[in-house]
This record gives C-alpha cells, sequence and structure tokens, in this order.
C-alpha cells in the first residue's frame, strides 16, 4: 500500500503521513489556527501542541485513543512535572509509550511532541 500525505503545511511536510496501518504524525508545535505560538508556560503551550497533534491524527482519521508511541522534547527539564499533568490528562487511559528528552528547539518554544499511531485500513 502506498504512503498517504494528510493535511498541508507552510514548510516541506506533512503534518500526518499514513504507510498502511501506522499512522505517523509529525512534531507539533505549540501554535495556534493563526500561526501564532500559544503565550504562557509549559502548561498552556502542552495544551496547545496536543490539541495539534489531535487534529493531525483526525486528518488521517486517528483519534488519540490510536496513538501508541510519542516523541517529546522539552527545552526545560524542569518543566517534566507540568508538562506530565497535561499529558496525563489527553492520555487518561492505556497511554501509549513515550520518550522524553531535553533538548534545543529550532523555534523559541518549550515543547514540540510527535506521535505514531495505529489504526488499521
Amino acid at each position: 500500500m502506498p504512503k498517504q500525505c494528510f493535511g498541508t503545511s507552510h514548510v516541506p511536510l506533512s503534518p500526518a503521513v499514513r504507510a498502511g496501518d501506522m499512522v505517523y504524525v509529525s512534531g507539533q508545535v505549540p501554535v495556534g489556527s493563526d500561526g501564532v505560538v500559544v503565550k504562557g508556560g509549559i502548561a498552556e503551550q502542552t495544551e496547545q501542541v496536543l490539541l495539534n497533534v489531535k487534529a493531525a491524527l483526525a486528518l488521517a482519521g486517528c483519534t488519540m485513543d490510536d496513538v501508541v508511541k510519542t516523541t517529546v522534547w522539552l527545552e526545560n527539564a524542569s518543566d517534566f512535572g507540568a508538562f506530565n499533568a497535561v499529558y496525563a490528562r489527553h492520555f487518561p487511559k492505556d497511554p501509549p509509550a513515550r520518550t522524553t528528552v531535553e533538548s534545543r528547539l529550532m523555534i523559541d518554544i518549550k515543547i514540540e511532541v510527535e506521535a505514531v499511531a495505529y489504526r488499521p485500513v
């Protein structure tokens, strides 16, 4: 089965790509629908990022329940507790496998999240 790309972006990437039963969501950053980074700290930025992940998943017919793995980049490891509290609300049952690292990010943001989902076609 060939890959299917979903959504558009102002940079050379697809927000979501389906390859067979797997859906790969590109790293999502805390920008609102207006393209502007949301104001606030790690809690507000995490909330926006996870809403963006949810929206990218929806392009491919998936939900947060289909997510099997996430990778999280935090600009500052001391934000882990506040990030984790917001993240837990979005994955209240059977959370996906996750890798979380501290990293310098490409723009002035506190968090980026990518996701992999499994949803048979």
